[in-house]
């Protein structure tokens, strides 16, 4: 057994199935391994794409994700994904194959300082030799999985990969649990806050989303009878058909959802994660307690009357079991609420618009399918508009927010949870970017009906630009009829401009035997209105 062997060894025993990256003469050795262990290799159109699938693959599967990269150019295209990992806290071991030992720091082909590199963007960059990689793997493994969860970077030397292994696979950690509980006088605090309030509005972040037990957050709900908002990336959390959901914040209409928060006495932040948005941005004079893993990051301006801070299941449980906190919100209060907020999402108007093509995806996926999507205009609808019924079905980057993400979450997701179907909205700008992956989808033979969302502008900078009275300069992309070709790169492809035939073309993408692209050509007219509005 090589190093190449003992590496692939141990990442198999740590729950890792496959692996997301692109070949060079350097990478051959690990990729070979692969082969003979038993973990996938999954060959992507660009290394941004393999590192944003090995995001997801964390996210979903409660192992580290996996991406390889050659030197140099490979590495820095890595990094993109790396980062949004990082940001938004999955789970990842990201790997640079380099040159031979010997040759490392000599300013020579390719080279450069991979550490520097991914020092900013990951937990720990660490250098693989001859003498420490089961060391390596091990601390690796166990960093990527302690709170808050992320990404690590080994750099691998070629002649390290195929020199004979002098360890055995080593035992593979789990991470490191949060370090403290909270204190018994944080939990009193916390009683106290949530008894005299008359109005408080629960607000549900992505620290959630890594949970032993999400149901934890239904009970306190429940318990304390609280109506509830989430950010982003935690839809789903808690069904939001619940009677007491008020919808996501700070995407399309974030007005509506402001004035509400301001009108409660006390916002309860559970696991709410500043990445996403900063509390400065929405809560004004509102009291904030804040329920999280870690101290709150807010300014002066932030009246923040308490903190729990330690592991968020056993908070919760002591939370849920103090007596049940009554609250003057009326019964259909939050319903009606809810109600006028998704009317205002969907103002009336003429031919396909981005908000009927939305509507019309969900209503043909089941409460179990997987959504994931990109970086737009787009974005801000899907967050505000979408219903999301469990936790982890609702795919995007929302502290990284990088397009070119949602294809690459996709195709993982599909990999990751093949019996639930999986489906991915992106703007036309983003699916220039990333339009290769639509290959690697096909090469996996994976069922992903692809719907591009062709308004023939980058919406969102269109949008900035006008309000700030702005040329629509550098945003346009290209202009044309409503015309599909038949086929992208061997991949089926359909034109729609209408709701029956996007539901022709998602019947027929659901039931084909691997990916479909469906270019639905929509007026984004209405992003004026609901995006920051």
């Amino acid at each position: 057994m090589n190093n190449a062997d003992l590496i692939v060894a141990t990442l198999k025993a740590a729950g890792i199935d496959r692996g997301f990256g692109i070949p060079s003469g350097n990478v051959l050795p690990l990729v070979e391994a692969m082969r003979a262990g038993g973990i996938d290799f999954d060959l992507t159109a660009h290394e941004g794409s393999a590192s944003f699938a090995a995001d997801v693959t964390g996210r979903l599967t409660g192992a580290p994700g996996l991406c390889i990269a050659t030197l140099g150019p490979g590495a820095t295209n890595l990094a993109t994904g790396v980062g949004s990992a990082y940001l938004d806290r999955s789970p990842m071991i990201a790997i640079t194959c380099n040159l031979n030992t010997d040759q490392l720091g000599r300013r020579i082909q390719m080279m450069i300082d991979h550490h520097a590199l991914f020092e900013p963007i990951t937990k720990a960059t660490l250098a693989m030799r001859t003498d420490n990689v089961a060391e390596v793997l091990e601390q690796a493994i166990r960093i990527s999985m302690s709170e808050p969860q992320g990404p690590v970077h080994i750099d691998l030397p070629e002649d390290v990969m195929l020199a004979p292994a002098t360890d055995q696979v080593p035992a593979v950690p789990a991470g490191d649990p949060v370090a403290a509980r909270a204190t018994d006088a944080m939990i009193a605090e916390a009683e106290k806050l949530m008894s005299g309030a008359k109005r408080p509005v629960a607000v549900i972040g992505s620290n959630t989303m890594r949970m032993a037990d999400p149901s934890l957050l239904l009970a306190f709900i429940d318990h304390h009878g609280i109506p509830f908002t989430t950010t982003t990336m935690a839809k789903g959390m808690i069904d939001e058909d619940h009677p007491l959901s008020l919808g996501c914040i700070e995407r399309a209409r974030r007005q509506v959802q402001r004035s509400l928060i301001r009108s409660a006495d006390l916002v309860i932040g559970l696991g709410y994660d500043t990445i996403e948005v900063e509390y400065e941005a929405w809560i004004a004079n509102v009291p904030l307690l804040q329920v999280d893993i870690e101290p709150v990051d807010v300014d002066s301006s932030v009246t923040l009357a308490a903190e729990v801070t330690g592991d968020l299941d056993d908070s919760l449980t002591r939370l849920n079991a103090l007596d049940a906190t009554s609250n003057a919100w009326g019964s259909q209060e939050a319903a009606e609420h809810k109600k006028t907020f998704q009317g205002l999402l969907r103002p009336r108007t003429e031919g396909l618009v981005p908000h009927s093509v939305i509507d019309t995806v969900r209503a043909t996926l089941p409460a179990n399918g997987i959504l994931a999507f990109d970086v737009g205009a787009h974005t801000h609808q899907i967050a505000s508009q979408w219903a999301t019924h469990e936790p982890k079905t609702f795919l995007i980057t929302n502290g990284w927010s990088s397009m070119g993400f949602g294809l690459p979450a996709a195709i993982a997701a599909k990999a990751a949870c093949p019996d639930r179907p999986v489906v991915c909205i992106i703007g036309d700008g983003c699916f220039q970017m990333t339009c290769g992956e639509v290959v690697t989808a096909r090469r996996m033979g994976l069922t992903i009906p692809i719907v591009v969302l062709n308004d023939e502008w980058l919406s969102l900078i269109r949008v900035k630009q006008d309000r700030r009275q702005f040329k629509n300069y550098g945003s346009g992309l290209e202009s044309g009829t409503a015309t599909t070709p038949e086929h992208y790169f061997g991949v089926p492809a359909y034109g729609v401009t209408d709701g029956a035939s996007l539901l022709n073309a998602l019947g027929k993408a659901f039931a084909a035997d691997g990916p479909t692209v469906i270019e639905a050509y929509v007026d984004p007219a209405h992003y004026q209105d609901t995006v920051f509005d």
